[in-house]
């Protein structure tokens, strides 16, 4: 079974910054894709960052400049730094695997950015 477990949720002020980090397992993480979304309350779930297996990266635009995603082989870890937050970034966000073994997603971790 495919596990995703991300951790690094929480609360924080607007401006502030925090580290998301979503471990994975039971995957060839090598050659999966790997992607963070977020969903906010009444909205339908948005893309907010992706990496290919070989590393090139894409963002949403409402979070260029202020995030970044990066992945860690040997630790099968992917990560999405988040600086600058602001109120709308206020969401669930989830990782997210597509790859030989088709598509899963982890339990989701909370942010709320305070204004």
């Amino acid at each position: 079974q495919v596990q995703l477990v991300e951790s690094g949720g929480g609360l924080v002020q607007a401006g502030g910054s925090l580290r998301l980090s979503c471990a994975a397992s039971r995957i060839a993480f090598s050659v999966n894709a790997m992607g963070w979304y977020r969903q906010a309350p009444g909205k339908q779930r948005e893309l907010v960052a992706g990496i290919t297996s070989d590393g090139n990266t894409n963002y949403a635009d409402s979070v260029k400049g202020r995030f970044t995603i990066s992945r860690d082989y040997p630790k099968k870890t992917v990560y999405l730094q988040m600086n600058s937050l602001k109120p709308e970034d206020t969401a669930v966000y989830y990782c997210s695997t597509n790859g030989p073994q088709g598509n899963y997603w982890g339990q989701g971790t909370q942010v709320t950015v305070s204004s």
